[in-house]
């Protein structure tokens, strides 16, 4: 069981094959140099990569607007670089997740160049077509302040076409059977080439009904099982982890209420609140979001991220919370996005406090799903506002003091390194954190390995445990006869709290994992701790036997 659903207990690694190492010398990450960093993520520990697009593009979208589903991008190498890749990666006990853009296609592809250039084409019906402009064209832009809207004329089809995203990405027409059977061969493709599973770019679109007609989208939630069946019978232990922006009651919809859809999900009402909480102290949205979203098919998962390569997207908290997280990470304009979200990385963001970093570090790898971190997070890295949109949190990794940070021989990337600040990559690299056992690169090896040793938080059922204050977070996770208790305090000076972990006669001793303290309850069955500002602390209940006492099942 636990071999099938090994996402259960993974650790998950968000990388750009352009921004992590250019072995070529062109200025460009590449799948050559993605093969030589394996050992360092092998090192670190995490038991999957997920890459995002690296198909054949013309890179208006860094990507997200695919040419070509069935190939790799010249600069980025070939596609046998890419099986060496995955090969490589499988040796290494690393499984690959890629990312399925199937939600629209760059303009430049031959499929849209035939619809627009022939009413009868075969690929006409690909695509989602008007005579005349919608009334509704002005609105569900997903880039508003960019976007102007989501349908634009074409001079060639003498007709509009909808994009729900940048006008230069056409959606395709995804309740077409044959675009449906395209993208199973799609997945189908890239299975053989060793991929794992996908990461489904903007889930709830694929499966919304598209038109000029359309006023309120319906989901077509059979398609996510198609996509499910398929994948599953191509390779039993294959997921899917679905990018769906939506609300709690909507989950099983998602997932099935069978388990029969998306294996995975990632849990963006735990992710904002969670920014809510670091803050302003105040966890009560963060456990009510993780109420709201605790129920779920015993093979299913959440995907927990603190940053992706995106806009941290607070449109779910109320417009006071909302206010108060603009104002503790991005009070200025220029580090705002989209009038809903914050560009900038994590590190800047808490002000580089290595407390506050890892307290939320912490709380990731803690809280009830599967921790995806973002490359360069393990070192804190910056952001460089003066790129464009979210460009600025795509920046190179940064491996050594070399020129341009180890990341290539060219003088001139073609993103640009940071190179000035505190988060320059002189002062922020690999190397100089890998020789020192106190960076926080070594810090995140160390939490990846006790979070991999916790099983309880991936497999368990947790619960809050009551710790008389707001800031003060305590979570209990119970599986097969085994408990552990991990506590974070929010605030920014100590909390002594007391608290009864609920087990029972075990839970008289509380040995803390991360560094070898215990605590010992009174007659009463309580315990009594001290939190450092920002402190936590993740303790095994009953003691380090456990795993003599885990139940086979």
């Amino acid at each position: 069981m636990i071999n099938d659903l090994w996402y259960k207990n993974a650790v998950i690694y968000c990388l750009s094959v352009e921004s992590f190492m250019d072995a070529n010398g062109d200025g460009v990450g590449d799948f050559q140099g993605l093969m030589r960093r394996l050992d360092y993520l092998s090192g670190l520990g995490v038991t999957a990569i997920w890459l995002m697009p690296f198909q054949t593009s013309p890179g208006r979208d860094d990507g997200y607007d695919v040419s070509d589903y069935y190939n790799v991008d010249p600069r980025y190498g070939s596609l046998g670089d890419f099986v060496e890749f995955t090969h490589g990666a499988k040796q290494r006990g690393i499984r690959v997740l890629i990312d399925l853009v199937i939600n629209h296609t760059s303009k430049d592809h031959p499929w849209f160049e035939d619809a627009r250039s022939d009413p009868h084409s075969r690929y006409r019906e690909w695509y989602v077509w008007s005579d005349k402009k919608p009334a509704n064209a002005d609105q569900g832009m997903v880039f508003p302040g960019v976007q102007k809207t989501t349908w634009t004329y074409d001079e060639k089809a003498k007709c509009y076409y909808f994009h729900r995203f940048y006008d230069h990405q056409p959606d395709l027409n995804t309740s077409n059977p044959e675009v449906q059977a395209e993208i199973l061969k799609i997945m189908g493709f890239w299975v053989q080439l060793g991929v794992s599973g996908f990461r489904m770019d903007a889930a709830p679109f694929i499966i919304a009904t598209k038109g000029a007609e359309v006023t309120k989208p319906v989901e077509q939630f059979d398609m996510l099982r198609k996509f499910r069946e398929f994948l599953q019978w191509r390779l039993g232990d294959s997921i899917v982890l679905a990018e769906a922006n939506i609300l709690p009651k909507d989950n099983f919809e998602y997932f099935g209420d069978d388990g029969d859809r998306m294996q995975m999900m990632f849990n963006f009402q735990v992710n904002q609140t969670l920014f809510y909480a670091l803050a302003t102290a105040d966890t009560r949205p963060l456990k009510k979001a993780m109420d709201a979203t605790k129920p779920r098919p015993a093979t299913a998962q959440w995907g927990l991220f603190l940053r992706n390569h995106d806009e941290l997207d607070l449109g779910r908290l109320t417009d006071k919370q909302r206010d108060a997280v603009f104002a503790a990470f991005g009070p200025e304009k220029g580090m705002q996005l989209y009038d809903r979200g914050i560009r900038r990385r994590l590190a800047p963001m808490l002000g580089g406090d290595r407390r506050r970093i890892e307290l939320a570090y912490s709380l990731l790898f803690s809280l009830p799903g599967t921790p995806v971190i973002r490359y360069g997070d393990e070192i804190g890295m910056g952001d460089d506002l003066c790129l464009p949109e979210r460009n600025c949190a795509r920046t190179p990794m940064q491996w050594s003091r070399e020129p341009e940070g180890g990341f290539t021989k060219s003088a001139k990337p073609v993103s640009p390194v940071i190179k000035d600040g505190p988060y320059g990559f002189e002062h922020i690299n690999v190397a100089v954190q890998r020789r020192d056992p106190n960076s926080l690169l070594n810090w995140t090896e160390r939490m990846i390995r006790m979070r991999k040793e916790a099983p309880e938080i991936g497999w368990g059922d947790f619960s809050a445990v009551d710790t008389g204050d707001d800031g003060v977070l305590a979570l209990r996770y119970d599986w097969r006869g085994n408990s552990v208790l991990i506590l974070h305090n929010l605030r920014p000076h100590p909390m002594e709290v007391t608290f009864d972990p609920d087990v029972g006669e075990l839970g008289r001793l509380l040995i803390d994992i991360a560094d070898g303290a215990s605590s010992e309850a009174d007659e009463k069955g309580r315990h009594t701790v001290m939190l450092d500002a920002y402190g936590y602390r993740w303790y095994r209940v009953g003691g380090l036997d456990y795993l003599l006492r885990r139940k086979d099942i």
